[in-house]
């Protein structure tokens, strides 16, 4: 059965590095040396991510315990990651019409407060705006990558830490993209309670998630609108493909739509409740005594 790996780690495809390069990544990923920096961010700091995984591949078991070919594009597990070249926010700017000589971006703008302690207790990601004259024209934009289930990566490091085979070995564990936590869990409550709000204000939040995320709470609608004044919030959905010239993964621009937030809500809820005989099936399968437990 396919497995999820490493697709992207400190920026670069596990695919085109090195046995040497991914000792060496193994090495900062543990924490065994310096930090690498993140090519995604401006000035291209220290990556601030544990363990330094951008993104994660669904691969087929290759020969001699190796990876193979793999399946479908990228799941990215950095927010940092989805800021590739200010994609979101320029093209927010863009379809809000802000022009590029005009556009602003401020990072982490409190948006709630403690009432016990009136200290920032909620944030939005980034706002994009601009002034005219003297009113103050802005787009709350909210980042949203995947988390994923399983053992974390810290074994796999282990295992790269010490190979020096050209090919990657295959995924020790498995792993997979958490759809449920990082939609329905994460990102829904701050819709619910930002989106009102913003609203109220007489703007928009818009969301930014990978083609992987979108298509996990059932993708593009049928007839999706992309007119501002139809709805909440405004999806972007930027997509993570190969460029072969470069011989690396690239964002660039793909699917965006308006929807209301009681639509967004049902897309982040899309779940159905499975038979009760499949349910207590299961169940009967994993009851044991307490004393067992």
């Amino acid at each position: 059965m396919p497995r999820y790996g490493i697709a992207e780690w400190f920026g670069k495809p596990l695919t085109a590095l090195s046995p040497k390069e991914r000792m060496e990544m193994a090495a900062s990923a543990s924490g065994q040396a310096q930090a690498l920096p993140c090519p995604f961010k401006p000035g291209n700091p220290a990556c601030s991510k544990a363990g330094g995984v951008c993104s994660i591949q669904l691969y087929d078991e290759g020969e001699n315990g190796r990876i193979g070919a793999v399946s479908g594009p990228p799941a990215i597990t950095c927010p940092t990651r989805l800021e590739q070249d200010y994609l979101p926010v320029r093209w927010l700017a863009d379809i809000v019409g802000f022009s590029p000589d005009e556009a602003m971006l401020a990072r982490e703008i409190p948006f709630m407060q403690s009432i016990a302690t009136n200290k920032p207790a909620g944030k939005i990601d980034l706002v994009v705006a601009r002034t005219v004259g003297n009113r103050l024209e802005w787009y709350g934009l909210e980042i949203q990558a995947v988390y994923f289930s399983g053992p974390g990566m810290s074994t796999q490091f282990n295992i790269l830490a010490g190979d020096d085979n050209p090919t990657p070995p295959y995924p020790d564990y498995v792993r997979r993209p958490d759809w449920r936590s990082s939609s329905a869990k994460r990102l829904m409550p701050q819709l619910q309670v930002k989106a009102p709000t913003v609203r109220r204000w007489n703007s928009k939040i818009a969301v930014a998630v990978d083609q992987s995320f979108f298509a996990s709470i059932s993708g593009p609608s049928p007839a999706p609108s992309q007119d501002i004044n139809d709805g909440d919030i405004i999806w972007l959905v930027p997509e993570l493909s190969w460029d072969g010239d470069t011989g690396s993964f690239r964002l660039k621009r793909g699917h965006w739509e308006v929807l209301t937030l009681e639509t967004s809500t049902d897309k982040l809820l899309a779940a159905r409740t499975i038979p009760r005989d499949t349910f207590e099936t299961t169940l009967r399968d994993k009851l044991a005594p307490l004393e067992q437990h």
